[in-house]
C-alpha cells in the first residue's frame, strides 16, 4: 500500500533518530553568521560559505565515484548534507571477480544478491573514507517506505549523519546497450508494465516489489521531497550516438535512469510547494574515455583511491560481510576506462549567463526548479530577484545576447517529457525583453537539428547567440552527429531553417564573441584541436570551419572580445591549468592565433569565466578561484563550492564583477578590484 510523503518522512526520523540523533534535512539554511545579520536593506552582507544541501540520483553504484567525483568528495569534505539515491543494485552478471587485468577466480560462483551487497559494501566503505578518513567508520541500516508503495533501504553513516545512502534496488539493464525489455529503458518506452526489485543480500528490506512507470518517478520524487535539496546531480539523459551504428556513448540505465529523474524532478517541482528553490546538475558518463583528461594528477589520484576503497582492491576483510567488501570487477582497473581522470558537466557549463543591460544594469540568468530566473541589479544598487520565468522544462544553463538597444535575450535548450515515449524530445528556446529593463517576452521555439529523439536521442548542445547590427539573431549549436548548425533570425522575427555549418568531432558547446571590427567569431572544440568560423568585415559570410593550430583542451572554452579579436580561454589536459589565446581575423577571414600563454598557479577543471584582466574559475579544491591576467600567478580561492560556471563581467566604470550560483540555489556574487588580492564572495540577495 503506497505511503503518503508525511508518514514517508516521519518514519524516517523515527528510523534514524537510535543511532544518529534526528536527522537533520538540510533546507539550504543559512550559517549562524548568516542568521545574526542585521535584516535592514544597508546590513552588509556576509562572507559567502559552502551551504545548501545535494541529492544526487544515479542508476548504479560506482556510477557517483566516476562520473561526479571530486565534486562529491568535496562536497562531503564540506560537510554538506550530501544524499545519493541508487536506482538499481547493479547486479550485472552476479560474478564478484576482478577483470582488466587481474586474475579470474574460477571459483566465483554467479551470485547476483551477494554481488550486488558487495557492491553496497564498497559504496559504503568509499563514502565513510571521503567523509571521515576511515573507510570503516559505521553506518545504521535500515528501511524506509517510499512514495512509490515500495521499500528502500537507507544507510546513515553514523559519524555524520548528514551523509545518506539511499538503496532503490531495481533490477539493472544487466546489458550496456543491448536489447534489455526488463530495464529503466524497457520500463520508460512502456515495453514492460513494471520493473521488478532486485534485492540485495543483506538488506534489510526483505519484501519484494516493483514499479510502475509513475510510481518510480513518485518514487524518486519522494526522495527529493523528503531532503529538500538545493542542488540535484544527475546522470546525461541525453547521449550521443557512435556514429551511424545506432550504439549509445553511455550505458542504458544512465540515459534512461536520468529521464526518470528529470520526470521526478518536474513532479516535484509541481507537487511540492513549499521548499527550497533548486538547480540540477548533469554530468558526462562513459564519452570521458574518448576526451583529454580534465583533472591534475594529484586530484585524478585522490578520485582513484576512493574507486581502489570501492573496489575492494587489498582484498582484506574490513566489512565482515560473506558477500565481500567491494566491487572486485574494478579491482583490477579503478580508473575504468579513462573516466578517472576526468569530470565533465553535460549542460550549465557556460559562462555568458551574466551579462550587461542598459549602462550600470546587470543581469544574470540560472535554472531553478527547471524555470529560468534572473536577477537584476542597477545603477549602484542592489541586486533583486530571482524571478521565474514562466514555462518548465528548461534545462540547466542559460545564455545571453545584448540586442543594440539594450534589450536582453536569454536563450536555453527545453526538455519535453510528453506523455508517450516518443514524445520526450528537446528544442531551443529563446525569450525577449519587451523593452529595455522591461519584462520578459513569452518563450520561442526554434526547434531542433534533430528530426526524432531516437535519431540523436536529443544531443543537441546549448545555443551559442551572436547579434547583428540590425538587432537580429544568430542562435549556434552543435548538433549529435557533432557538426554546428546555424539558424538566422529573418527581417520579419521567424528564424530560417537550420544550416549546415560543416565541422567534425565537435565537442561541448560552441561560443561566439564579436570584435571591435564587427566581425563575429565562432569557436568549437574538438577531441585535438579548436575549430573556428569567422568572418573577414562586419555582414560577410562566415567562413569555415578553419583550424586554428590551437592544443587539445578539457573541452569547456570561453570566448571574450579583445580588440581586434577574441580571446578564448580554456585548460590543459592532465592539468587544468588555464591557457588563453588571442585570436584575429583578417581580410581572408583566416584566423591568426597568438602563441598560447599560462594564467599559471593552481589547476581546476570546468569553464574559465574572464571579464577584463580577471579569471574566475573552479579550483582543484573545488571552490571558486581568482586570479589576474598579467600579475603574479597566484590563485584565490574562496570557501564556497558552487553549481555550473563563473561568469564575468567588465563594467563601465573599470570594476569587474563575477557571478556564481551557489550549491545552496542562490547567486553569489563579487566585485573587483574592492580587495584585488583576496575578492570577497556575498550572496547577491539578502
Amino acid at each position: 500500500m503506497p505511503v503518503t510523503r508525511r508518514r514517508f518522512a516521519a518514519l524516517l526520523t523515527v528510523l534514524t533518530a537510535g543511532a544518529t540523533g534526528v536527522l537533520s534535512v538540510a533546507t539550504g539554511q543559512q550559517t549562524s553568521a548568516e542568521a545574526t545579520q542585521e535584516k535592514g536593506p544597508t546590513a552588509v552582507l556576509p562572507a559567502s560559505v559552502t551551504a545548501g544541501s545535494v541529492v544526487q540520483v544515479v542508476a548504479h553504484p560506482d556510477d557517483d565515484l566516476f562520473f561526479m567525483n571530486p565534486d562529491l568528495s568535496r562536497s562531503l569534505l564540506s560537510g554538506t548534507q550530501v544524499t545519493t539515491a541508487y536506482l538499481t543494485s547493479g547486479e550485472s552478471d552476479g560474478r564478484n571477480e576482478a577483470v582488466g587485468g587481474a586474475a579470474k577466480d574460477p571459483e566465483q560462483p554467479a551470485d547476483r544478491t551477494h554481488y550486488a551487497e558487495a557492491r553496497q559494501n564498497g559504496i559504503r566503505s568509499a563514502y565513510a573514507q571521503m567523509a571521515t578518513g576511515d573507510r570503516t567508520s559505521a553506518w545504521k541500516r535500515t528501511v524506509i517506505p517510499t512514495a512509490g508503495g515500495g521499500r528502500a533501504e537507507l544507510d546513515v553513516l553514523i559519524a555524520k549523519p548528514q551523509v545518506n545512502l539511499v538503496w532503490l534496488m531495481l533490477r539493472e539493464a544487466r546489458s550496456t546497450g543491448g536489447d534489455a525489455p526488463e530495464s529503466l529503458r524497457g520500463l520508460w518506452n512502456g515495453r514492460i508494465a513494471s520493473l521488478d526489485a532486485q534485492l540485495t543480500s543483506g538488506t534489510p528490506v526483505k519484501q519484494p516489489f516493483s514499479y510502475t512507470k509513475d510510481q518510480l518517478v513518485q518514487s524518486i520524487a519522494g526522495v527529493l521531497e523528503l531532503y529538500r535539496p538545493t542542488t540535484i546531480r544527475m546522470q546525461d539523459p541525453t547521449p550521443n550516438r557512435y556514429g551511424d551504428s545506432g550504439r549509445y556513448t553511455d550505458h542504458q540505465d544512465h540515459m534512461y535512469g536520468a529521464r526518470f529523474v528529470q520526470a521526478a524532478t518536474a513532479a516535484y517541482a509541481a507537487q511540492v510547494q513549499r521548499r527550497p528553490r533548486f538547480s540540477v546538475q548533469s554530468y558526462l558518463g562513459y564519452h570521458n574515455s574518448t576526451l583529454p583528461h580534465s583533472l591534475d594528477p594529484q586530484t585524478a589520484e585522490a578520485k582513484t583511491n576512493y574507486l581502489r576503497t570501492y573496489a575492494w582492491q587489498d582484498h582484506q576483510d574490513h566489512c565482515g560481510s560473506p558477500s565481500g567488501c567491494g566491487d572486485r570487477k574494478v579491482a583490477g582497473n579503478p580508473t575504468g576506462r579513462n573516466w578517472a581522470q576526468s569530470l565533465r558537466y553535460t549542460r550549465a557549463d557556460s559562462t555568458s549567463w551574466l551579462t550587461q543591460g542598459t549602462p550600470g544594469r546587470l543581469w544574470a540568468f540560472a535554472v531553478l526548479d527547471g524555470q529560468m530566473a534572473y536577477w537584476t541589479r542597477g545603477p549602484g544598487g542592489d541586486w533583486a530577484g530571482p524571478v521565474l520565468l514562466p514555462g518548465t522544462g528548461i534545462d540547466p544553463g542559460a545564455n545571453t545576447a545584448r540586442l543594440p538597444d539594450g534589450r536582453i535575450a536569454v536563450l536555453a535548450t527545453r526538455t519535453s517529457l510528453g506523455s508517450a515515449p516518443a514524445d520526450y524530445r528537446r528544442d531551443v528556446v529563446y525569450a525577449v525583453q519587451s523593452a529595455a529593463d522591461g519584462p520578459f517576452g513569452p518563450w520561442q521555439s526554434l526547434g531542433t537539428p534533430e528530426r526524432t529523439d531516437e535519431e540523436g536521442t536529443s544531443a543537441i548542445s546549448a545555443p551559442a547567440a551572436a547579434v547583428d547590427g540590425q538587432g537580429l539573431l544568430t542562435v549556434y549549436l552543435r548538433d549529435s552527429r557533432r557538426t554546428l548548425r546555424a539558424t538566422a533570425q529573418l527581417p520579419d522575427g521567424g528564424f530560417s531553417p537550420w544550416q549546415r555549418l560543416g565541422g567534425e568531432d565537435l565537442q561541448g558547446d560552441p561560443v561566439t564573441a564579436v570584435d571591435t571590427a564587427g566581425r563575429r567569431h565562432v569557436y568549437a572544440t574538438t577531441t585535438k584541436s579548436v575549430l573556428a568560423w569567422t568572418q573577414s568585415a562586419a555582414g560577410a559570410t562566415l567562413a569555415g570551419p578553419s583550424p586554428t593550430g590551437l592544443p587539445a583542451t578539457t573541452v569547456p572554452l570561453s570566448a571574450s572580445p579583445e580588440g581586434a579579436g577574441v580571446r578564448l580561454y580554456f585548460r590543459r589536459p592532465d592539468s587544468g591549468v588555464v591557457r588563453t589565446a588571442l585570436v584575429t581575423a583578417g581580410p581572408s577571414a583566416r584566423p591568426q592565433v597568438s602563441s598560447v600563454a599560462e594564467a599559471g598557479g593552481r589547476a581546476g577543471y570546468g569553464a574559465v569565466g574572464a571579464a577584463g584582466r580577471l579569471v574566475a574559475g573552479r579550483a582543484e579544491s573545488g571552490t571558486i578561484g581568482t586570479t589576474g591576467l598579467g600579475g603574479p600567478p597566484a590563485w584565490t580561492e574562496s570557501r564556497m563550492l558552487f553549481a555550473g560556471a563563473p561568469s564575468a563581467v567588465l563594467e563601465p566604470t573599470g570594476t569587474t564583477t563575477t557571478a556564481v550560483l551557489g550549491l545552496d540555489a542562490e547567486l553569489h556574487t563579487t566585485t573587483t578590484p574592492t580587495t584585488p588580492t583576496h575578492p570577497t564572495w556575498h550572496r547577491a540577495v539578502h
